[in-house]
């Protein structure tokens, strides 16, 4: 049985940081592309980061790129997303998903095969 399981949110002030884990079990980590994804209230979800199942690609969306760092450790079968300069705009649930290989598409929901419960940021103005 897969499960993504993310830990690490919170409440933090505005300009803050916070380290979001997503840790991978029953899938080969390994193979999979691992993006984070967040919803805000009243919000459609909406593509964070990404990262190739090799870890030498990775994707942003434009709102978080320069603040925010994805990583991985395949040997952990964990992903990590770095949140440094926050701002209350990037309160939301932060969700990990696993896109087996690689779809060709970071930011396309349909293109991932498996999802964790999610984790709440809030930011604090």
């Amino acid at each position: 049985q897969v499960q993504l399981v993310e830990s690490g949110g919170g409440l933090v002030e505005t300009g803050g940081s916070l380290r979001l884990f997503c840790a991978a079990s029953g899938l080969q980590f390994s193979g999979y592309t691992m993006s984070w994804f967040r919803q805000a209230p009243g919000k459609e979800r909406e593509f964070v980061a990404g990262i190739h199942y090799s870890g030498r690609r990775t994707y942003y969306a434009d709102s978080v790129k320069g603040r925010f760092t994805i990583s991985r450790d395949n040997a952990q079968k964990k992903v990590y997303l770095q949140m440094d300069t926050l701002k209350p705009e990037d309160t939301a649930v932060y969700y990990c998903a696993a896109d087996r290989g690689f779809s060709g598409n970071y930011d396309s929901e349909v293109k991932y095969d498996y999802w964790g419960q999610g984790t709440q940021v809030t930011v604090s103005s």
